[in-house]
């Protein structure tokens, strides 16, 4: 590479290298952790409601916490990763909501339960925004998307892994759920990893005037591909100033973001956070539930892996928009299912749809900020579609008591439609330069 280039061009035109895996596995692995943590969340709902004797207003309480958590977590989160940078950010929550789930598994009290989840959400909330804004700084324009989709695919890693566990261990002793939750500590022991081994956000260092530690760290990822370069780094051409997320140039996207995480957020964990106990509620038995919940999980895995295709081929936009389509008919024939048969295929294309959904989502949330607010643009609208995970648990048992599990689902679908419709207010960022 001769001349002086800009960080863009620089990142860009190099291939996907050893070094762009080891930042992909490696922040995937938080990620699964991530999902580990918030799928638990759903069997140990499943064992407590029969131990301590919960009603479903308080199921719903332990399962709104920590999407309390994770909205005041998002928000602050995206605020310091602009601040003191990406990686620091990524590394404290997963200190953070770590150690909070292993406090968690000592509870000995629906209160102390609900102060420990509200913590986890703290951490969880502020790591997801943080970590594909990371990856989607580094990741080569062409595939960048694919890239961002495939970190987004450990949550169905992550999720699975919960789901085995719920299946497995939960219900083997009183105390299953405990050694569930002592399990979700993990994070706590990655975090060291997470700060140690992974490169900050070349374009943070940049923003912040740390152009020596910016170009070290552009000339180790240009080694890993073969390419040797003396040339200093120039910053990408500055932007036009920005006022916030919500000045005239952003506006428009801003509002479809959170437009689109508030309604995806909503049906996502309102359905699978209740999932197990509403089975159960139909007639399942517990085990049956559980088997279930396993098999309807693993749909999420060949979800993503469409969705990492299409986004680089379709765009991120249609690629969305189409599977936010396909969850919302999904939830509606989870509705009108009437047999064993039905529900788990039903259940089955809700996981494929809405996970790939997801995937896309996170592919074209940093894109569509300058990198001075990237990071409060994605913790932002994260943290908006929070206030929606706390209030779909806490509406399904008001719902069930309305119109069965039929009427949980017809709202979900309807919410997945006007999150697909929400969808046509972002730009296609296909192929473009991040932003400086």
């Amino acid at each position: 590479m001769s001349g002086p280039t800009t960080v863009s061009e620089r990142l860009d035109a190099l291939p996907f290298t050893a070094k762009h895996r080891r930042l992909l596995v490696g922040s995937g692995v938080g990620w699964a952790l991530d999902a580990l943590d918030v799928g638990l969340v759903a069997y140990v709902l499943l064992a407590l409601r029969t131990q301590w004797d919960l009603s479903p207003t308080e199921q719903s309480w332990i399962a709104s916490v920590g999407f309390a958590g994770m909205a005041v977590g998002a928000t602050l989160g995206g605020l310091l990763a602009d601040r003191i940078g990406r990686r620091q950010v990524f590394a404290l929550t997963l200190l953070v909501y770590g150690l909070a789930t292993g406090a968690a598994a000592l509870s000995w009290s629906l209160g102390a339960l609900l102060v420990f989840r509200f913590i986890v959400g703290l951490g969880l909330g502020a790591e997801l925004p943080v970590a594909s804004t990371l990856v989607s700084e580094f990741a080569p324009r062409r595939i960048r998307g694919r890239v961002v989709v495939l970190l987004e695919a450990f949550w169905a890693v992550g999720w699975t892994v919960a789901a085995l566990i719920g299946f497995l261990l939960v219900p083997t002793s009183d105390d299953g759920w405990r050694w569930a939750l002592a399990i979700g500590a993990l994070p706590a022991v990655y975090a060291v990893v997470v700060r140690w081994g992974l490169p900050e956000s070349v374009r943070f260092l940049l923003a912040r005037g740390r152009t020596r530690e910016a170009t070290a760290v552009v000339r180790e990822f240009e080694a890993a591909a073969g390419i040797t370069s003396s040339a200093e780094l120039v910053p990408d051409p500055a932007p036009v100033a920005t006022r916030g997320i919500w000045s005239g140039g952003l506006r428009r996207r801003t509002a479809g973001l959170w437009l689109v995480w508030f309604f995806v957020n909503f049906s996502y964990y309102g359905a699978f956070t209740w999932i197990p106990s509403l089975l159960v509620e139909d007639g399942f038995t517990v085990v049956r539930s559980l088997q279930f919940t396993l098999i309807i999980t693993l749909a999420q895995l060949p979800g993503y892996a469409l969705a990492a295709v299409l986004v680089e081929t379709w765009g991120r936009r249609r690629t969305l928009s189409v599977f936010l389509v396909g969850s919302a008919l999904s939830a509606l024939a989870y509705a009108g299912a009437d047999s064993h048969g039905t529900i788990l295929a039903a259940g089955m294309a809700l996981s494929f749809f809405n996970l790939g959904a997801w995937g896309a989502l996170y592919a074209v949330t940093p894109e569509v900020y300058p990198t001075s607010v990237r990071g409060r643009g994605a913790g932002s609208a994260a943290g908006f579609g929070r206030l929606a995970s706390i209030l779909a648990p806490l509406s399904v048992p008001f719902l069930v008591g309305s119109g069965g599990t039929a009427l949980v689902f017809v709202v979900f679908g309807v919410a997945f439609a006007v999150a697909a419709s929400a969808s046509f207010l972002l730009p296609e960022r296909r192929g473009a330069a991040l932003d400086g």
